[in-house]
């Protein structure tokens, strides 16, 4: 999603109002329970969250010059640097370390990187669509951000094609954009 962007892509910028701020949080800890003891220092009362409208119908919505969630259509999507600070907030799967060159070029993530020694897939049955944070056999920092293309039982029975369609990964556009 992210492979090139750049600042020609965003359209419009705006500052939101406080409800769509109030809206936007609550719509995170709905999405991302384990959010919520950490809702209000990153998106702070006092401080202005900005939207920038872009390319592909996508939303990012900025606090303090950094890039904290984006939107296609309806998920709201953390951005790895939020992922980075929260950890535990997101779900997270990890994948072998075959797959971590594959992953930094953007590929999306296929079967066999999700289910062979060294990947760690949940125990409980994640749903398709489900928005993931992807990390590598042996590092401790989440290298994308993606969304389930088959159910975790799917991934582990079926164990070809896609299994994680990639959106955000370390160093793409939106890793190095910059609002200022």
């Amino acid at each position: 999603m992210f492979k090139k962007f750049t600042k020609d892509d965003v359209h419009t910028r705006t500052n939101v109002k406080a409800s769509v701020s109030k809206t936007l949080k609550s719509k995170l800890v709905t999405q991302y329970p384990k959010l919520e003891e950490y809702i209000d220092e990153i998106i702070p009362k006092k401080v202005p969250v900005s939207l920038f409208k872009c390319e592909d119908k996508i939303q990012l919505y900025v606090v303090d010059n950094q890039v904290l969630f984006y939107q296609q259509f309806d998920d709201l999507i953390p951005a790895l640097r939020v992922v980075h600070k929260y950890p535990e907030a997101f779900p997270r799967v990890q994948v072998d370390r075959g797959a971590i060159k594959f992953v930094l070029s953007g590929a999306n993530i296929m079967c066999p990187g999700l289910t062979s020694a060294g990947a760690k897939l949940p125990d409980e049955d994640w749903p398709i669509d489900k928005i993931v944070t992807v990390y590598a056999e042996g590092k401790e920092s989440a290298m994308a951000v993606g969304k389930l293309a088959m159910s975790i039982h799917d991934i582990k029975t079926i164990n070809k094609n896609t299994g994680i369609e990639l959106y955000e990964y370390l160093g793409d556009g939106l890793w190095h954009f910059k609002t200022d």
